[in-house]
């Protein structure tokens, strides 16, 4: 089993969920979170008064699939959250040892 953590632009948010709904994804998590990359922030013009932005708002979605479902599942993400403009963000794939779904006891591949 695999674990992906994809950091997005928050406005592609429902793009990349129901692109992942169509491959067959039946659940995620999803959080806001802040944060900055090569691009660390901006500026912007408020009120005539000029502030910097550090951190900038990001959706990170939590996915955990089967071994076999990861390369569409990537693909799937990137081509929906792509825009082309810096800070379209970063997937990161871990290894999951083990899942259990507390309801029934199913575990592994069953309790996806």
């Amino acid at each position: 089993m695999k674990k992906i953590e994809a950091i997005i632009k928050p406005f592609k948010l429902d793009e990349v969920r129901e692109a992942l709904s169509e491959v067959g994804i039946e659940g995620l998590t999803v959080t806001e979170v802040k944060g900055f990359g090569r691009q660390k922030g901006h500026t912007e013009l408020y009120r005539g008064a000029e502030y910097v932005i550090d951190f900038l708002p990001k959706m990170k979605l939590e996915i955990v699939i089967s071994d076999d479902k990861l390369d569409k599942v990537i693909e799937t993400i990137k081509t929906a959250a792509h825009t082309g403009k810096i800070g379209d963000g970063k997937i990161f794939v871990s290894s999951i040892e083990q899942a259990v779904r507390i309801r029934t006891s199913e575990k592994n591949d069953e309790a996806l």
